[in-house]
């Protein structure tokens, strides 16, 4: 299944690495990968195959939340499918 995560932080050195570490842990591909800083703010969004994974979604969800927050960020997970859903007109 594919995935949409979103990533807001003040910004600093590795936040794409820090990110990218936790989901290959749990292998998590990355299949496309945007990111900006707007004032030192960081924001990313990305699409990710999490097929390999054998965490259930929801506890990927929890895992990558709480890990975030270590990481002082501010990451959300959301199913392709209801992400399309909600940006649909």
């Amino acid at each position: 299944m594919r995935a949409i995560v979103t990533v807001v932080g003040q910004d600093r050195v590795g936040i794409i690495a820090d990110v990218c570490s936790l989901l290959a842990k749990n292998q998590v591909n990355v299949l496309d990968i945007s990111q900006t800083v707007m004032q030192n703010y960081f924001t990313m969004i990305m699409m990710v195959d999490t097929e390999q994974t054998e965490l259930p979604f929801a506890q990927l969800v929890q895992y990558l939340q709480e890990e975030g927050k270590g990481l002082g960020l501010t990451i959300h997970v959301q199913r392709e499918d209801i992400f399309n859903a909600m940006h649909r007109i």
